[in-house]
């Protein structure tokens, strides 16, 4: 599958424009943290980009998340490695791979990302650094729904956290105009 494929699949399903932002900072990420870890970019970064496709099919029935998408994506060409992935990061598999790993962690991480955007002055990501997002990652009641031992799963990647954030961090600020940030 190309990627303008699945970003057409991923507009047609999400109507919900932050649920796509949130698949297109994924997407980012997973690219990021591939290109670092020596593995194949499209592939991590399709595996993101789609992770969330069923997402408001099943928002009413989340023991159901990614069943949806597996079965929309089942012949459309992704490696059983991505299908894997994308069931992976909501539990639905465990986690084997460092691209399951990899999209487990970064989930919750660009939520976190994003809220502390929206906290900073300028609400702008060109702005944040790892700093201002460690800062807000030790306030236990800041974006509560970012879950840091998810995030914290990053260590299974050979990543220390930092260094993880950082990346991500990278990613995200290199797409900030399509995030709207």
């Amino acid at each position: 599958m190309e990627r303008e494929e699945a970003l057409n699949l991923v507009q047609s399903y999400l109507t919900n424009r932050n649920l796509v932002r949130h698949c297109l900072a994924v997407e980012a990420c997973m690219r990021e943290v591939a290109k670092r870890l020596g593995q194949n970019e499209e592939e991590w970064g399709l595996a993101g980009l789609l992770h969330d496709l069923d997402y408001e099919i099943t928002q009413k029935d989340p023991e159901k998340h990614t069943t949806e998408t597996i079965k929309i994506l089942q012949d459309k060409g992704l490696s059983e490695a991505q299908l894997h992935a994308i069931q992976a990061h909501a539990g639905r598999v465990p986690c084997e791979t460092a691209m399951d790993w990899a999209i487990f962690s970064i989930d919750p991480l660009t939520g976190l990302i994003v809220a502390a955007t929206l906290m900073h002055p300028t609400k702008k990501l060109a702005n944040v650094d790892l700093d201002f997002i460690k800062r807000r990652y030790k306030e236990k009641s800041f974006a509560r729904g970012a879950r840091r031992e998810e995030i914290e799963m990053c260590r299974h990647c050979g990543l220390e956290l930092d260094e993880f954030i950082s990346l991500c961090l990278k990613a995200m600020q290199g797409i900030a105009e399509e995030l709207g940030l």
